[in-house]
């Protein structure tokens, strides 16, 4: 019995999603310099009102890169969305430091968040799945 109860805690920790080390609530005051370009939109609501330069940021974490529809990616998020990346918390909060360098091309978004990024992407995880 001490075996399944064991075997079971285990199976239940490494099915819970793995969050990058960010704080949501700094993450949704950081993200003010993120909505001149984006927004955060479900199909009910707006949550923020943001620019509609870049894509809807809503449901990005546990969505394929380059996954919004009728948006035109640049040619680096386009190859990871062909190979069929997936935004996690961790990989956001890495490509938002400098997203040429990350995606291994130039990227369309051209500003750089050198601290924050682990609490934006934390504040964006609470929009998703």
């Amino acid at each position: 019995m001490k075996i399944l109860i064991a075997a079971s805690a285990t199976l239940i920790t490494l099915a819970m999603p793995v969050h990058a080390a960010g704080d949501a609530e700094k993450g949704e005051k950081t993200f003010n310099q993120c909505k001149a370009c984006h927004m955060i939109a479900s199909e009910d609501e707006t949550i923020v009102k943001g620019g509609r330069v870049g894509p809807n940021l809503y449901g990005v974490i546990g969505r394929t890169m380059g996954g919004v529809e009728d948006y035109r990616y640049s040619d680096g998020l386009a190859e990871k969305a062909d190979e069929g990346e997936v935004w996690t918390e961790e990989k956001l909060a890495e490509y938002v430091k400098d997203p040429s360098e990350y995606i291994g091309s130039r990227s369309k978004m051209t500003y750089k968040l050198r601290k924050g990024g682990e609490d934006v992407a934390a504040y964006l995880a609470t929009f998703s799945d």
